[in-house]
């Protein structure tokens, strides 16, 4: 495999650093770092000992305050052993109540543990996946474990999403000589691509290939998909066609990336690399290539995909037949969609939530209302209904066909029956309410979802903002402008042109022109009702030279004047100084 360009490993970056707590220590095996200080000569027999293990072992499991009792219960017995921890840790077999033993233990005088009671209670902790735990263990004793079961703690770390420290113990592993397994290097990798840290990557596989390892399918499937997500698809391409051959889930993730891009070309040199290189697509490649057809508005193409599957032997099971029902009634084929509906149902594949929700979506886009109920009551006799997803499906439905009323009923059912209202029921019914010119209900939502701590999305400001301004109740609109600004919300540039237009409204022309000039000044192109209303504005106030730079603007971003916007233009132009009118219009039919 081809080794990727990389800087300075951040492996010995981070092993260097001060800052990142790094144990100075070998890795030494079976070595006591301290001696038992009068420790007594073992003479009981082994069989004494188990059965002293197994009823302390029963007791802390059993008995709430065991710490204040066990000396007086056990007053011959030498809890200081060496060898006693290990036993007990192994007997119990719960890596939380060992721990606690070991506290118990630590603050009894003349306690020092032994290297291999200590490794033995730190694999328990890693084999509990408790990481930070074990963690804390070794921050406490700075005891050396072994090689191997630093490698099960880095996998524990990278589990546990403690990436930064996972890589730290790398440091010390490559500091000693010793080399990581390709499965600790994977658990690396995995953690990695799960934290969004493809640069992660790029290091950890430039020390791989720096240290020799012997890279496998999941070391592939990690580099494609961080090939994937940085959207480098050339070079992940020419990874799976030129290094070893991969699973069909590496060629899978290159083809979903390639869907999103809309480069079907190149999905399709994928998929004859990919039957070239002796791997077989599977369902979930060809699932992967339907739903990017939908999604990409091809979906003729995916339904034609879709058959050609059947035909040639596969068997869709219910997430393909319901991705392609979806792609169907995003289209508003709803008669293939319901055939596809019953299609499924014959083979034993029964509809789930998702299925039922894009069937009712596909009713609502084609107008069929009363099909949309029926849908949603059977969903709800199904037991699937009284979701988050459903309602939100049913509720912009009906908000669409101007149903606000239907809607907002749903909306306090969920409240009624405990369902979780999230950002997209309340902005859906915003802007519902006001397309329905009930601005005071949608201003009360937006507060409403406010105090519950849930953002809100610069469309319900939009809504609003755009209701009030027409309304001409600049004051408010500015109010509602700046906190959503307060809130980092980025307005949509018909927001700015909501609020030029109220300006013109209003006869506030000059402040309308301070918003365009803001407009231009970030490179937002604003619409061309928006210059044609602004100019009319500044004629009514007699500021031609303010109307002519605004036409200019206009005409340099490539609009034409209509012909009533221009006459008004020109008779103003008369009134003031005749002279120059032949010019301008010259311009304006030029540009026109």
């Amino acid at each position: 495999m081809a080794r990727p360009s990389s800087s300075s490993s951040i492996i010995s970056l981070l092993r260097q650093s001060p800052n990142l707590g790094i144990r100075n220590r070998s890795l030494v095996t079976g070595n006591h770092y301290g001696d038992v200080e009068g420790a007594h000569q073992h003479n009981q027999k082994q069989q004494d000992l188990e059965e002293i293990v197994k009823r302390v072992s029963e007791i802390t499991r059993t008995r709430p305050r065991w710490e204040r009792t066990l000396l007086s219960d056990f007053p011959s017995f030498n809890f200081l052993d060496p060898s006693f921890l290990s036993h007990f840790v192994k007997h119990q077999n719960n890596a939380f109540i060992s721990l606690r033993f070991f506290h118990w233990l630590s603050s009894q005088s003349g306690f020092l543990p032994d290297s291999s009671s200590c490794n033995v209670l730190f694999d328990a902790l890693v084999a509990a996946d408790a990481c930070n735990a074990a963690k804390s263990f070794l921050e406490s004793t700075n005891f050396n474990p072994n090689p191997d079961s630093i490698q099960a703690y880095i996998r524990c770390l990278c589990k546990g999403g403690l990436l930064e420290e996972a890589i730290i113990e790398f440091g010390q592993l490559k500091e000693v000589g010793v080399c990581a397994s390709t499965k600790t290097w994977n658990s690396a990798l995995k953690a990695s691509i799960r934290a969004g840290r493809t640069d992660f990557v790029w290091e950890l596989y430039g020390e791989m290939m720096n240290s020799k390892v012997e890279v496998n399918f999941d070391t592939v499937e990690c580099v494609v998909q961080a090939y994937c997500d940085e959207n480098r698809v050339s070079e992940c391409y020419k990874l799976l066609k030129d290094g070893i051959v991969p699973r069909n889930a590496a060629f899978n993730r290159l083809i979903s990336r390639l869907c999103k891009n809309k480069d079907f070309g190149r999905m399709s040199d994928a998929l004859h690399t990919m039957i070239g290189r002796k791997q077989a697509p599977d369902l979930f490649t060809y699932q992967e290539v339907v739903n990017g057809l939908c999604k990409a508005g091809k979906g003729h193409e995916g339904f034609r995909v879709f058959k050609d599957l059947k035909d040639r032997g596969y068997a869709p099971d219910r997430v393909m037949y319901t991705t392609m029902i979806h792609g169907l009634c995003e289209m508003r084929c709803l008669g293939d969609a319901r055939k596809l509906w019953f299609e499924m149902i014959r083979k034993g594949f029964l509809p789930n939530e998702y299925t039922y929700n894009s069937m009712i979506h596909g009713y609502f886009r084609i107008g069929n209302l009363q099909e949309a109920w029926k849908m949603y009551r059977e969903m709800c006799d199904k037991g699937y209904g009284e979701k988050t997803v459903s309602y939100n499906v049913m509720i912009k439905g009906l908000c669409s066909h101007g149903r606000i009323k239907e809607a907002h009923d749903l909306f306090e059912e969920m409240s009624r029956k405990g369902v979780p209202c999230n950002h997209f029921t309340y902005n859906t019914l915003v802007i519902g309410f006001c397309k329905e010119g009930k601005i005071l209900e949608g201003r009360n939502l937006l507060y409403e979802l406010l105090d519950r701590g849930i953002q809100p999305s610069a469309a319900s400001y939009a809504s609003l903002i755009e209701k009030i301004c027409e309304e001409g109740n600049m004051e408010n609109a500015k109010i509602l402008w700046d906190d959503m600004q307060k809130r980092g919300l980025k307005p949509a540039v018909h927001t700015h042109d909501f609020m030029i237009t109220g300006f013109c409204k209003q006869g506030c022309a000059i402040e309308g022109m301070e918003w365009l000039a803001n407009m231009l000044s970030i490179k937002w192109r604003p619409g061309k009702k928006t210059f044609e209303n602004l100019i009319e504005c500044l004629l009514q106030i007699d500021r031609l030279d303010y109307a002519l730079l605004v036409l200019d603007s206009m005409l340099n971003i490539g609009y034409r004047l209509r012909i009533s916007a221009c006459s008004s233009l020109v008779a103003k132009l008369c009134e003031k100084n005749p002279h120059p009118v032949e010019t301008y219009l010259e311009r304006i039919l030029e540009r026109n």
